[in-house]
């Protein structure tokens, strides 16, 4: 994810007026949202909605959690030598297959409680933002294409109340 901003705005009419600014510029912006009274709600901007970004996180995380964890159940099998599942006549190989499939199943959930638990400098941004957004202003989410740069002097133009910048450039 590349760079993003925020216009924070008190006037609809400066949003909308910069939304069509920046609308017409060439080549046209990858991403340009107007959110507020009367636009999109916050929760429609998948960019800006911290459940979404708690997903997205999870799943990041499963990738290398599930693995680990099987890896580990297996390892913790054989080490410990333990015999839990004997009376299900599993064979040789079947103890250590359940406790890798345990562990696969430990790091699917702690895929879930780790993505919960991290709370991150953009996720306080996004915090803000849905604060500034309750007092009665407009945002306006903007993302230049890749390779684009973002066009701060239209965005200073507008006088804006704040610009938040999301993601790193």
């Amino acid at each position: 994810m590349g760079l993003s901003v925020v216009v924070v705005l008190d006037d609809r009419e400066r949003l909308q007026r910069l939304r069509d600014t920046l609308a017409a510029l060439q080549p046209p912006l990858a991403t340009l949202v107007a959110i507020g009274g009367g636009e999109r709600s916050l929760s429609e901007v998948e960019r800006l909605d911290p459940a979404s970004t708690r997903r997205r996180r999870q799943r990041g995380m499963v990738r290398w959690l599930m693995p680990f964890g099987f890896l580990a159940g297996l390892t913790f099998t054989q080490i410990t030598e333990l015999h839990t599942f004997d009376g299900l006549g599993l064979g040789r190989w079947g103890e250590p297959l359940i406790g890798g499939l345990l562990g696969m199943g430990s790091g699917w959930m702690g895929s879930f409680a780790a993505a919960a638990s991290v709370s991150s400098e953009e996720d306080d941004r996004i915090r803000s933002l849905r604060n500034r957004l309750e007092e009665g202003n407009w945002l306006l989410l903007v993302e230049p294409a890749a390779g684009q740069e973002m066009p701060w002097t239209l965005l200073q133009q507008s006088r804006p109340k704040a610009v938040v910048r999301l993601g790193e450039g």
